[in-house]
């Protein structure tokens, strides 16, 4: 559905508040999850797959009644591979600093994760792998349009700068892994912040899709695989 009238900055907030108001206390309860060792790991993994996308539809909705390109969720492939391939590049420095990085504010004095994995993050046999597998796929493409496309894209409708709209989506993406300690939280806050530089960057999600899959991989499914706990 396309539309010739202009989109408000008022009604992207009253957009963007009510779909923060869908999320974010559900993301807010990662940080009382950790003691919880009844969550399995397929319920865990269907719910979030489920979730994503439902989130992803929601924001498609928006997207489509607004009559918005889809190139301004992020979702433009014309240099497909070679940000496929700088994503993938960026990736090994970036997994570097965020190990050196959360070790440092561990530290410091930050805490650590209860557990290395938490037993809903834990995928065991070969059936769970794949689910696990596919739910790194969902995510990445999922949180990605989510917390830099989507939100980057309302948060300069309500005229933050690029900067500050970076760092909201940030802090906003950390909220949902209080499991991870607060070490863990500042670290992934702050991959979201590189995250946010290479698409503004690159003017598409590829390259940050492709990051956001590697490191939840090697967390969720590599790991395990090598018994790494």
């Amino acid at each position: 559905m396309g539309s010739d009238r202009q989109y408000s900055s008022k009604e992207q907030l009253l957009e963007v508040s009510v779909f923060l108001l869908l999320i974010v206390p559900s993301m807010l309860l990662s940080f009382f999850v950790i003691r919880q060792g009844n969550l399995g790991f397929v319920f865990t993994a269907f719910s979030v797959i489920l979730r994503d996308l439902a989130l992803v539809s929601l924001i498609l909705f928006f997207i489509w009644r607004n009559g918005e390109p889809l190139e301004w969720l992020g979702w433009n492939f014309k240099n497909g591979w070679k940000d496929v391939a700088l994503g993938a590049g960026l990736f090994i420095p970036m997994f570097l600093s965020g190990g050196l990085l959360d070790h440092a504010l561990q530290t410091a004095g930050l805490s650590a994760p209860a557990t290395p994995i938490p037993s809903f993050l834990a995928a065991k046999g070969m059936v769970e792998m794949v689910l696990a597998t596919i739910l790194v796929v969902v995510v990445a493409v999922a949180e990605e349009t989510i917390f830099r496309g989507y939100l980057l894209l309302r948060f300069r409708g309500v005229n933050l700068s690029l900067p500050r709209a970076a760092l909201l989506s940030a802090v906003i993406f950390s909220l949902g892994h209080g499991y991870e300690g607060s070490s863990g939280v500042v670290t992934v806050g702050t991959m979201g912040l590189v995250f946010a530089a290479v698409y503004i960057w690159r003017q598409s999600l590829v390259a940050p899709m492709v990051m956001h899959f590697l490191q939840d991989f090697i967390g969720i499914v590599l790991a395990p695989l090598l018994g790494l706990k």
